[in-house]
This record gives structure tokens, sequence and C-alpha cells, in this order.
């Protein structure tokens, strides 16, 4: 959580705004190994060792970012690829065509709960309940 608390911080002194109007934001980048990564990003900081539970995840195709999709049998926590979490001013956070999803520490859920990320489904039309009721979550552990 610290972490969090620091890229919020850090990016708020950066364009001299409040903290209280600040939020975190998740871009899944297309980069699979964080060995691939060479520098650091624009902005925020680059996060990797996260896991799906409930769903799968799309990689873009030249150019495009990936997106949710449907998960595939026997792969029960398949590996997000390196995620930048950045801080934006709350009014130019995108939400349109994001699911919400919680992201724990463990598949416990419950009280392990670190923060909300938003992940890109497949079109802005597509409602969250779908992944709602899929039980999507994020989690930092494959137990």
């Amino acid at each position: 959580m610290s972490f969090l608390t620091a890229i919020m911080q850090d990016t708020a002194r950066k364009k001299n705004l409040p903290l209280d109007f600040m939020s975190l934001q998740t871009d899944v980048t297309s980069i699979m190994s964080p060995e691939e990564v060479t520098e650091y990003p624009e902005n925020g900081r680059y996060m990797h060792g996260l896991f799906l539970e409930g769903a799968g995840w799309e990689l873009g195709r030249t150019g495009n970012d990936g997106y949710l999709v449907e998960s595939t049998l026997k792969d029960i926590h398949p590996r997000l690829p390196v995620v930048n979490i950045l801080a934006v001013p709350n009014e130019e956070k995108i939400t349109a065509g994001m699911y919400v999803c919680p992201v724990y520490v463990t598949s416990m859920r419950g009280p392990t709960y670190v923060f909300p990320a938003g992940l890109k489904m497949e079109s802005e039309d597509m409602p969250q309940n779908r992944w709602v009721l899929a039980g999507v979550a994020l989690l930092m552990s494959d137990d």
C-alpha cells in the first residue's frame, strides 16, 4: 500500500496537485517478462508478478492494448504482463471500457484486499457484470 501511495505522492508533487484529487490507474503493457524492461516508465512505476483469477488476458496485436477474455481450461491463474501503475488527476482517469478489478495478496481474498485496478475490456459497451459474476480478481501470489 505504501508503494502505491508513494506513486501518488510523487505525481502530485510533480504536477503541483493535492493528493486528494489523485487516483491510481493501471495500464497493462505487452511486456511479458520483467527482464525485457530496459528503462523506467515516463509516469508511474512498473509492477510484475500479478495473476488473474476467473479470466484470461489477450495480448494486444501491433500497437493495440490487451484485454480481458474468458479463462481457459486448466489455466487457473494466468500471469498478467508487466503493469504500469500511475497516478492521474481524478478527472483524467479512464473509466470507459474498464473493469474495476480488486487486487488481493492471496486467493483467500477478503482481508488481503489491496486496491482496485482497472483492466481493459474488449469493448467499451461490454458490461462489468460479466466479470463480477465470474469472480475475476488479481492476485499477488499464485498459491
